[in-house]
């Protein structure tokens, strides 16, 4: 137990997270490794400029990646200019304040000079770099490209999800050395805590320390404001005072659930990381087949994992089929722990787990897709057929005809109502070629026919006739002798029927 004197009022006013940021990377805990990593690469540039000289900070948030990256700066009395995803964050926007600090020699922050002979250079941080959006963002990969290939001064990138800032880049995947911050162990974060609380001047037991630690899923940002939030009004602090804290919900992303199905051999615990990752199960599929015959060498390993894989496809084919998503649990327990048990072999592989090579390509023929689509919608709305007709039958045939029949070409553009950039995807030919820019010229010479359709006589409605009452003849009287005729009754009872 700390045992200190009493502070009743005890800096609740200050952000804590913000009061008791690391000023060094001496100071960042748990992670030792990425910490040494970020210093090598820093030292790097005291010797000119280094092979990678962008660096990628990945990781889950609240593990101390822009904490270290403003810690770096201070040991090696660099300047800093830091872009966050409060910033607006446009092609322009970075070109004009990251790319133009990152060219050549800058200024510090009290207008010194930094000579890079002398060691002195600017930081670029760009914090949450994954976290672009739309026209909001518009034009900042390209700049960020740019920046990796041609900067002057050492760039930081802090992402939480790596394989969403890669998959819009290759060359962050290729051009920059990637730092992995790991969420540190309750231990370390319970020591951090303790100094807190020592600085602050109030008494804290051991076990509430620990339950502050373990509540926080390994975020150290949220484990201080726990303990600031629960050292609000009080001097000291025991571990019934913690069970007001909500436990935090940690959001999983998909490289630690291959790490778990194929990296730690616990099955379960990769089953119940599947639960904790957002994604559908159709795309945690595609990830697993990408990297299972990297991680499964021997060949029993890698037919019982592709077993197990079929089976879990099976049944999301039938959750399509049926619209019965029962199924998906199913399927999530055989790509998880079905893979995970299927291992009997020793390798291990350290490589990078892979991206999906299909989304890849998906990606890549984005456009082609498009357009292929746009053509084929305009063709089955002219020929009054379905886009799938089109695309398996009409587009192989008509590809020969339109090479041969210049005539046609133009009838089609004009009749179809096609653009320059549909004839050539037709034809498989660059849109300005002479060819298309020919085509649609004698298409708009051709003179639109109109048929006026012939005057229709106006319908006139009549009345249906009424039919004509005929008079009614009255029927006649009945005799006194049929009125009074004695009816038949058969010997059971029941009357003849000549009496109807």
């Amino acid at each position: 137990m700390i045992i200190i004197s009493a502070d009743v009022g005890c800096g609740v006013s200050e952000d804590w997270t913000e009061k008791y940021r690391p000023k060094s990377l001496d100071d960042v805990i748990g992670n030792p490794k990425a910490v040494g990593e970020l210093k090598r690469w820093a030292e790097s540039w005291t010797a000119g400029i280094p092979k990678f000289k962008a660096a990628v900070l990945l990781g889950p948030p609240g593990v101390g990646k822009t904490t270290s990256a403003e810690a770096l700066a201070n040991d090696m009395g660099w300047g800093i200019v830091e872009m966050n995803a409060s910033d607006q964050r446009t092609g322009d926007v970075i070109r004009s304040v990251a790319l133009r600090g990152a060219y050549a020699q800058t200024f510090g922050d009290d207008g010194s000079f930094l000579s890079s002979e002398q060691g002195k250079r600017k930081l670029i941080v760009l914090d949450e770099a994954d976290s672009l959006f739309g026209n909001a963002d518009r034009g900042a990969m390209p700049a960020i490209n740019e920046l990796i290939k041609e900067t002057r001064q050492p760039v930081l990138l802090i992402v939480n999800d790596f394989y969403e800032l890669s998959r819009k880049s290759s060359t962050v995947k290729t051009s920059t050395l990637q730092i992995t911050f790991q969420r540190p162990q309750a231990a370390s974060i319970a020591k951090a805590l303790k100094n807190v609380a020592k600085s602050e001047g109030f008494t804290v037991t051991d076990d509430a320390l620990r339950a502050i630690a373990d509540n926080s899923n390994g975020d150290i940002r949220a484990a201080v404001r726990d303990l600031q939030s629960v050292a609000l009004g009080r001097e000291s602090i025991t571990f019934g005072d913690t069970s007001q804290l909500s436990n935090r919900v940690v959001r999983k992303s998909i490289y630690d659930l291959m790490f778990a199905v194929f990296r730690k051999s616990a099955p379960m615990e990769a089953k119940r990381m599947y639960m904790d990752v957002d994604e559908e199960p159709s795309y945690v599929l595609l990830w697993v087949d990408e990297n299972l015959p990297y991680e499964y060498r021997t060949v029993g390993d890698l037919v019982r994992g592709y077993e197990r894989l079929c089976r879990a496809d099976i049944f999301l084919g039938r959750v399509h089929r049926r619209q019965y998503y029962g199924f998906w649990s199913y399927a999530g327990e055989m790509m998880t722990a079905g893979v995970a048990s299927a291992r009997t072999g020793s390798y291990v592989n350290r490589e990078r787990f892979r991206f999906p090579g299909y989304m890849t390509k998906l990606s890549r023929s984005k456009g082609v897709r498009a357009s292929k689509a746009q053509v084929c919608g305009r063709l089955a709305d002219h020929l009054h057929t379905s886009t799938k007709r089109v695309a398996s039958d009409v587009l192989p045939m008509l590809k020969e005809m339109l090479n041969s029949d210049p005539e046609l070409r133009a009838h089609l553009v004009k009749d179809a109502k096609l653009e320059a950039e549909d004839l050539a995807f037709i034809m498989g030919v660059k849109a300005d070629s002479k060819i298309i820019k020919d085509t649609m010229s004698a298409a708009a010479e051709i003179p639109s026919v109109k048929v006026d359709p012939e005057p229709l006589e106006p319908i006139r409605f009549e009345p249906p006739p009424v039919p004509k009452k005929e008079p009614k003849v009255p029927e006649p009287e009945k005799s006194q002798t049929e009125e009074e005729k004695p009816k038949t009754t058969l010997k059971s009872g029941q009357r003849s029927l000549f009496d109807f």
